[in-house]
């Protein structure tokens, strides 16, 4: 009988006299995943999970001891995927049979709006607090910790009643590959991003350790991108940031929403390096939790003022310049550096006592005609390593002709790029000119767009970080990293748009 999990399933016989393989539904560092039905239950399906740790005789009661307390522990919470069954296949690979989930993975769903996170983080904190409270076996409780938890081990399935169910992943399972871990990776086993300091030291770890892991999956659900990054995937990268680097704050990571402050600071308190820091335990996570009032917040917060477009010589401006850019409306030609494309880009205009920041769009006539009722919104995101680069976003927006997207790309250690920037905090509002493809190319519409207080004070912070930081070469590496931050940011604001839209 052939039982390994890489034969291909249609070859194989019954796993266990009971199990038939049926295709490979999926494969990460711990194992392969497989659909496979029971015979003895009438062809219901299952989820037959293969360990990647070989499994030989000195370490098959061990692992019979911890697959025993995750099927225990699966019985206890709705929030713990059904365990029913494990052994050992005659190649060696320890496996256990789980319940078979038509769900979608966490890690697919961020980043998470702010209303089901808090629906989804409680739903995963009492798991956890089940689990860290223990199952009593033949007289004896014994206290579970998951050491593994990531996004990709949390499955959400639609419910009648909770609208999404949680179910946690690989409980016990990640002690057990721990303790059988060759003596070379100390005693490590976990997923880098998300390890506890005293979890990459090797150290016995409790259940606080979970609650690093939880802070930052949390974290990661709201920003997009967790609080760290890491110049490489190696052991000693993530070893120096967990151990000495501190998280980067939610609205720098993501500016575009607005965390309630009891939960920030939820979040930072589980991030804390020392575990006495920490929450102590799960019960007061969802003690805080369920204090938070996202009335304000349930919707992302929008700073980016929107401008009815009118003709420009019945269009105030707020600038102090109103009047001069007003009476030069007409006289802007469009640089000859620049190609007669479809771009948008900032540029200083000289007002005589001062220079004004601007926004210069070059679109077919037709479109710029069309978009005559259209609302604006800007958005401004900025990083600082490996390179300080801002990502200055500009969308019109009409419900029926859709987004049009107006990114800008600005390398903070560019002195012209740093005069811009500062330009931007000096006024209330900014000229948005508009350009036709076709010849002449002219200016034919004036708006602007106000920029807010809070908008102002990041963009002042982004500038003096920039100065201060060292120079830098690798301004493409920022660049494509706020490309992928791009796409996340898009997405947001357009949830956030369409449900204004379904509400109106």
């Amino acid at each position: 009988m052939n039982n390994s999990p890489h034969a291909s399933p249609e070859n194989q016989e019954l796993l266990a006299n009971r199990y038939q393989l049926q295709k490979l539904i999926g494969k990460g560092g711990m194992g392969e995943v497989f659909l496979a039905s029971d015979v003895l239950l009438g062809g219901t399906p299952v989820a037959i999970k293969f360990l990647s740790q070989t499994v030989n005789s000195k370490i098959e009661a061990k692992f019979n001891r911890e697959a025993l307390l995750s099927a225990a522990l699966s019985q206890k919470s709705i929030h713990i995927v059904r365990a029913y069954d494990y052994g050992v296949s005659q190649s060696g690979k320890a496996y256990y049979v789980m319940e078979y989930l038509s769900g979608r993975v966490l890690k697919d769903l961020i980043p998470t709006p702010l209303p089901i996170f808090m629906n989804l983080a409680r739903q995963i904190c009492l798991g956890l607090q089940c689990a860290h409270q223990g199952v009593n076996m033949e007289g004896k409780v014994y206290q579970l910790v998951h050491r593994d938890i990531k996004p990709a081990n949390i499955i959400v399935i639609p419910d009648p009643m909770l609208g999404q169910l949680v179910k946690i992943l690989d409980f016990g399972i990640a002690k057990f590959l721990n303790s059988a871990a060759p003596i070379k990776t100390k005693g490590f086993h976990g997923t880098l991003p998300y390890c506890s300091p005293e979890q990459l030291e090797g150290s016995e770890v409790d259940s606080r350790s979970d609650i690093y892991s939880l802070g930052v999956m949390m974290f990661e659900m709201l920003a997009g991108q967790k609080p760290w990054q890491a110049d490489n995937n190696y052991f000693g990268s993530w070893y120096k940031i967990h151990q000495f680097e501190q998280p980067k704050a939610i609205t720098e990571v993501n500016p575009y929403i607005t965390v309630p402050q009891p939960l920030n600071e939820l979040i930072m308190a589980c991030l804390e390096k020392k575990p006495e820091n920490r929450p102590q335990d799960m019960g007061h996570v969802i003690q805080t939790l369920s204090k938070i009032d996202i009335s304000d917040s349930a919707i992302p917060h929008n700073t980016h003022n929107t401008v009815e477009p009118q003709h420009t010589t019945h269009h105030p401006l707020v600038s102090e310049n109103s009047e001069k850019i007003s009476n030069s409306y007409g006289k802007l030609v469009w640089p000859e550096g620049k190609p007669i494309q479809e771009i948008v880009f900032p540029q200083l205009i000289d007002t005589g006592k001062a220079s004004t920041i601007s926004l210069w769009l070059m679109l077919p006539a037709q479109e710029i005609k069309n978009r005559a009722d259209n609302k604006i919104f800007n958005q401004f995101t900025f990083i600082t390593t490996p390179h300080p680069m801002l990502l200055w976003i500009t969308l019109l927006y009409h419900p029926q002709l859709g987004p049009r997207w107006l990114p800008c790309y600005l390398d903070m250690q560019n002195p012209q790029n740093l005069h811009l920037v500062s330009a931007l905090t000096t006024d209330q509002s900014y000229p948005f000119f508009f350009f036709t493809l076709e010849p002449p190319h002219n200016c034919v519409k004036i708006l602007t767009n106000s920029i807010s207080s809070a908008q102002k004070q990041k963009l002042k912070t982004w500038v003096t970080q920039s100065q201060q930081l060292p120079s830098s070469s690798q301004s493409q590496a920022s660049k494509k990293l706020l490309k992928e931050k791009y796409k996340q940011i898009q997405m947001q604001i357009l949830a956030h748009l369409e449900s204004q839209n379904q509400s109106a």
